[in-house]
């Protein structure tokens, strides 16, 4: 029981957009879901679809419920968050 329950998977919704004065801009944004198995899972997978491996970055929680990734160096930020919980479309 406990295996079935690890291995579960969720789908989660990304947003990657540009930022300005450390605030999201949306002057531009990319969107996409992906299924995982924990928020850090799918920020691996988002960054994997959006040509961002190997980028280093700062990561942050938002309440438990959102995730965020920002690349260092770079004036842009991604969001994760469980499609269960809401969306974001």
């Amino acid at each position: 029981m406990l295996r079935e329950l690890i291995n579960e998977m969720s789908t989660y919704d990304f947003e990657y957009t540009d930022t300005f004065g450390g605030e999201a801009n949306y002057s531009w944004v990319n969107r996409g879901t992906v299924s995982a198995k924990s928020p850090k899972h799918a920020a691996l997978l988002a960054r994997k679809e959006l040509g961002l491996t190997g980028v280093k970055g700062d990561i942050k929680f938002n309440q438990g419920d959102e995730y965020h990734w920002s690349p260092r160096g770079s004036c842009t930020i991604l969001f994760i968050c469980d499609s269960s919980i809401y969306s974001m479309a």
